[in-house]
């Protein structure tokens, strides 16, 4: 089986080339391959097949021509992945399989500033490149509810946010350290408000940075893999809760993960997050050895 491993800001993926849908990836290979001791290691894994060979991306066959299947490191599926859909679209352009897309966004998709669509379980996601950096644009935040999250003894606030999947943003008092929060376990949230489960994201803010109209620190739990160096999506709505304290309804936001810097800019139509995208490594592997 071929993979290729890459990463956006520190949240990691293993890529598995499947054009034609044949490979039979179940949770548990998901899983083994997920293991960072007797596996490649990653947050997740990201399925390259074309939306024509996927039930789940066939809708959206005449929009796009490749479905980002992605699962959690867990094995379980998730509706999408900011930093996952840019780092499938690095792999795309660097294997050259985005030439095969729409007109409007094939071979112009690439350092030039066109856009190439990909199909994902949270809809059509348009991406662009720019320079070291991808972007991806996804449907605005929205902002739906408030809720609570417990961690250890600590009951917090929070702000749920739908950004194609489901997040609690919770900021710390101003006495609490980010760093000190320990993420080694889930936090508790009201199954009632996510039957479906959540990601749940800690911030406070970060010193003024020039060109955004806010700055945030955050941590993130994600449902299905744990805590994460990086969740694009996350940021997303943490970059939207910030825009709203600000009093703004757009706007652009500087996010820090503990793997870099990510920015989102919410527009009155969608939001497009930005950062970095890489590829590490190529080869091949033995499915049949993942298994203990």
């Amino acid at each position: 089986m071929e993979f290729t491993k890459g990463h956006g800001t520190g949240n990691d993926f293993v890529i598995l080339p499947d054009p034609d849908g044949t490979l039979d990836l179940t949770p548990g290979l998901v899983a083994a391959l997920c293991d960072r001791r007797r596996g490649l290691g990653g947050d997740g894994v990201l399925r390259v097949v074309r939306a024509a060979k996927h039930p789940e991306g066939v809708a959206l066959a005449g929009e796009a021509e490749w479905f980002m299947d992605y699962w959690n490191s867990d094995g379980s599926f998730a509706e999408m992945c900011g930093n996952g859909a840019r780092v499938f679209v690095r792999y795309l352009l660097d294997r050259s399989l985005a030439a095969a897309s729409s007109s409007s966004s094939s071979s112009s998709s690439s350092s030039s500033g066109g856009t190439l669509p990909i199909a994902t379980r949270a809809g059509l996601v348009r991406a662009r490149v720019e320079g070291a950096d991808v972007a991806v644009e996804m449907r605005r935040p929205r902002l739906y509810d408030t809720a609570t999250a417990t961690l250890g003894g600590l009951t917090l606030p929070g702000a749920a946010v739908d950004v194609g999947n489901p997040h609690l943003v919770c900021a710390l008092p101003a006495a609490l350290e980010l760093t000190g929060l320990d993420l080694t376990r889930a936090p508790e949230v009201d199954a009632g408000t996510f039957p479906a489960g959540v990601n749940v994201e800690f911030t406070t803010p970060g010193e003024p940075v020039t060109g955004t109209d806010a700055h945030v620190l955050m941590r993130v739990y994600e449902r299905g893999s744990a805590e994460t160096l990086s969740c694009g999506t996350g940021a997303c709505a943490v970059g939207a809760v910030a825009l709203r304290d600000a009093g703004l309804d757009t706007g652009t936001v500087a996010v820090d993960v503990p793997g870099g810097r990510l920015t989102v800019t919410v527009t009155p139509d969608s939001c497009w997050l930005s950062g970095p995208a890489v590829l590490v490594a190529t080869g091949t592997l033995t499915p049949s050895a993942l298994t203990p």
